[in-house]
C-alpha cells in the first residue's frame, strides 16, 4: 500500500469538500499546454505518484482514476500500485475517455473543479458541450493543489538568452512581419500567442524554465502596429531589453496578461489557438469580445526549417552522431570488464555530448533501459535501483542534445551478448521498417498517416504493434517534440494532421516492446525535400541527418528482402564515410567492422 499517495488524495478530497467540488481534474500541463513542464506544474505527479510526461488524474469523493497513453502503460501499472488509483489505458478497447467517464459518473448539478490555466481551450470547450445536459458547474479557478502541496516550489525563472541572428536565418522583425500577414489572411486584428516554443522562435530568444527545453514562461499579444511580450521581470536582461526595443516589442509583467486582456477597449478580433491557449485565458477573451480559434501561424513557420537552420543542423547532427558512435564503441569494449549500469552508461554518453562545441544541454533526460526495462518506452533508470549491464541481452538508449545550432534525438538498441532468435527477428523487423520509411518517395500533400505503414508493416506482418506514433518533428535549439508534422497511422481528437512540407524534420522510430522481456527502438531524424516535379505532381523524399550504425549483431540477414538488405548496406556505407573522419583510429576500425556489407 502506498500510504503517501493515499494521504495526498485524502487531503485533496478534504480541499474539494471545502470548495464545493465533486470531481477534480489534474492534467499534465503548465499555463501554456507544454508537453514537458517544470516541477511547479507537476501536480498530477505529486498527487498520483505517476511520473510519466503524459497523464490526467480525476478524483471524486469515492474514486480516483489516471488516464495515460500506451508509452506508459507498464510504468503506470508499477507506479500506481497500492495507491488506490485506477489506471485507464487510453485508446484501449472498452476504456472510456475522460469526457465519457465524467459524463457517465457526474450527477446533474454537480461541480467539476480544475485549474483553468493548465487546461487547454479545446478540451475545456469540449467538456462544456458534453456536460451541458447535466448542468455541470465549472470551477475553473480552483488550483486545489496549493492546499495539499504545502512545500510546492515557486515558478521557475531564468535569464533569457538572445540568439545571434546569424544562426536563425530570419530576424525577429521579419518573423513578426510574416505573422502579421497571416493575421490579415485570418481577418483578425490581434493575435494571442501562448505556446512557449513558438514564442522563443518568433523573438529569436531562448530560456531555461523547463528542463531540457530552452523556453521561458511568457505570452505575446500582437496587433498590426504593436507587440506586447509578457515575461517575468527576473528573466529580463539588458540584452533582451535592447533586442525588444530594436523590434518595437513592449515588455510587460508575466502576471499582467489577464488584466491586460480585460483592459483592452478596442474592438479587436483576436486570433488564438484553442489547443495551445488555456481555458482560463479563453474565458477572458470570450468575455471581452470577439475571438477566432485558429492554428498558430508561427507553428508551421517554425516547423519548416530555413536554409541557415538546416545547414547548422547537418553539422550538429554529424558531431552528435559521432558521440553516439564513440559511446557504442566504449560500451561494447568495456561491458563485462568493468561495472556499468543503466545510469552510468547514460552518464558516459551525456559526458561525450557535453564535450561537443556549442553544447548547451540534453534535449531530454537520457533513456537507458536494459533487457525488460527497455519494454517501457520512457523508462527512467534511477541510481541504486537500476540494472547492471552484462555480456548478454540488449541496452536501449534514447538520447539527444541541445546545441547552438540544433536539437538532436537518436535511439539505438545495442546488443551486448547472446539474444534469442525471436529477439533477432524483432530487431531485424524494426530495422527494416526504419529503412523503408527512410527510403520513402511520396507526392506532396501526403501526411504522416500516408507514410506510417512503411515503418510499421514489418511489425504488423508479425501481428505486433507499438503503441505510439512513428515520428514527430524536432525543434531548432528548441523542444525535442515539435508539431504540426508527425508520422502515425491514427490521429486522435486534438492531434494535428499536417501535410509534410519541404524543410520539415521528423523522427523515424519504429519499435517492438514485449513486456517482461525486451524493448527495441531504432530512431533517426530526417528532413523532407522536394524531388522530381512532373505531370503527376511534386514528388518528395527524405534526407537523413542521423548517422549511427544499426547493430549487426541483432540482424538476421535471411529475414531481410533484397531491397531492405541493400538499404541497410547503403546506410552503413554512408555512416562510415561521414563519421569515420570524426573518430580516432581504434574507433574507426571498430566502425568499419560495424558498417561492413552483409548478405
Amino acid at each position: 500500500m502506498n500510504q503517501t499517495i493515499r494521504n495526498r488524495i485524502a487531503k485533496l478530497r478534504e480541499a474539494m469538500e471545502r470548495a464545493g467540488v465533486d470531481y477534480y481534474m489534474a492534467p499534465t500541463a503548465d499555463f501554456h499546454n507544454s508537453e514537458y513542464v517544470d516541477v511547479y506544474f507537476k501536480v498530477r505527479e505529486y498527487l498520483s505518484g505517476f511520473t510519466g510526461s503524459n497523464g490526467t488524474l480525476v478524483v471524486s469523493r469515492d474514486e480516483a482514476g489516471l488516464w495515460t497513453d500506451g508509452r506508459y502503460f507498464i510504468q503506470a501499472e508499477n507506479e500506481l500500485e497500492g495507491t488506490g488509483i485506477t489506471l485507464f489505458r487510453m485508446l484501449d478497447e472498452g476504456v472510456p475517455t475522460i469526457k465519457e467517464y465524467l459524463k457517465d459518473h457526474m450527477k446533474e448539478g454537480q461541480t467539476l473543479g480544475f485549474d483553468g490555466r493548465v487546461v487547454d481551450t479545446a478540451f475545456g470547450c469540449s467538456l462544456e458541450k458534453i456536460l451541458e445536459e447535466k448542468k455541470i458547474t465549472f470551477a475553473y479557478g480552483k488550483d486545489l493543489a496549493d492546499e495539499v502541496w504545502t512545500d510546492r516550489p515557486s515558478l521557475p525563472s531564468h535569464p533569457v538568452m538572445v540568439l545571434d541572428e546569424a544562426i536563425c536565418g530570419k530576424s525577429a522583425g521579419e518573423k513578426l512581419e510574416d505573422v502579421r500577414k497571416a493575421m490579415e489572411k485570418e481577418e483578425t486584428d490581434a493575435f494571442l500567442l501562448s505556446k512557449l516554443d513558438d514564442l522563443m522562435w518568433l523573438f529569436n530568444i531562448r530560456g531555461g524554465d523547463v528542463e531540457c527545453n530552452p523556453v521561458a514562461l511568457s505570452y505575446a499579444y500582437i496587433t498590426m502596429k504593436e507587440c506586447f511580450f509578457f515575461i517575468q521581470d527576473t528573466e529580463i536582461t539588458a540584452e533582451l531589453r535592447a533586442h525588444a526595443a530594436k523590434y518595437g516589442i513592449t515588455l510587460k509583467d508575466y502576471d499582467n496578461i489577464v488584466p491586460f486582456l480585460q483592459s483592452r477597449t478596442e474592438r479587436e478580433k483576436v486570433l488564438y489557438d484553442g489547443h495551445n491557449t488555456s481555458y482560463a485565458l479563453y474565458c477572458t477573451l470570450r468575455e471581452k469580445g470577439e475571438c477566432k480559434d485558429g492554428k498558430n501561424p508561427t507553428e508551421l513557420m517554425k516547423a519548416i526549417k530555413n536554409e541557415v537552420e538546416l545547414a547548422h543542423m547537418e553539422e550538429v547532427y554529424l558531431k552528435d552522431s559521432a558521440a553516439v558512435c564513440k559511446f557504442i564503441y566504449w560500451l561494447k569494449k568495456n561491458v563485462g570488464k568493468m561495472k556499468i549500469t543503466e545510469v552510468t552508461a547514460a552518464q558516459y554518453l551525456d559526458h561525450l555530448r557535453s564535450e561537443i562545441d556549442g553544447y548547451l544541454d540534453l534535449s531530454f533526460p537520457t533513456i537507458s533501459g536494459y533487457k525488460e526495462n527497455a519494454a517501457m518506452m520512457h523508462y527512467e533508470a534511477v541510481e541504486g535501483s537500476c540494472k547492471e549491464l552484462s555480456q548478454e541481452g540488449m541496452l536501449l538508449v534514447d538520447s539527444g542534445g541541445q546545441y547552438m545550432g540544433g536539437t538532436t534525438d537518436v535511439t539505438r538498441t545495442i546488443v551486448l551478448g547472446p539474444v534469442s532468435a525471436e529477439i533477432k527477428e524483432h530487431f531485424t523487423a524494426v530495422a527494416a521498417g526504419m529503412l523503408q520509411l527512410t527510403n520513402a518517395r511520396f507526392l506532396y500533400g501526403c501526411t504522416g498517416r500516408n507514410l506510417d505503414i512503411l515503418a510499421r508493416q514489418p511489425m504488423w506482418d508479425r501481428n505486433i504493434d507499438y503503441k505510439c506514433g512513428t515520428g514527430h518533428g524536432v525543434g531548432y535549439i528548441l523542444n525535442v517534440h515539435e508539431g504540426p508534422q508527425g508520422i502515425r497511422w491514427r490521429f486522435t481528437e486534438g492531434q494535428t494532421e499536417a501535410v509534410i512540407e519541404a524543410g520539415m524534420d521528423v523522427t523515424n522510430e519504429p519499435g517492438v516492446y514485449i513486456e517482461g522481456s525486451h524493448g527495441i527502438r531504432t530512431e533517426n531524424v530526417m528532413v523532407a525535400q522536394n524531388g522530381v516535379k512532373n505531370g503527376d505532381g511534386q514528388f518528395m523524399y527524405f534526407d537523413t541527418l542521423t548517422y549511427v550504425p544499426i547493430d549487426l549483431d541483432g540482424i538476421e540477414p535471411s529475414l531481410l528482402e533484397p531491397g531492405q538488405l541493400k538499404l541497410l548496406n547503403d546506410y552503413h556505407k554512408a555512416v562510415y564515410e561521414k563519421i569515420s573522419p570524426l573518430l580516432n583510429e581504434e574507433e574507426r576500425e571498430w566502425l568499419k567492422k560495424e558498417t561492413r556489407e552483409i548478405s
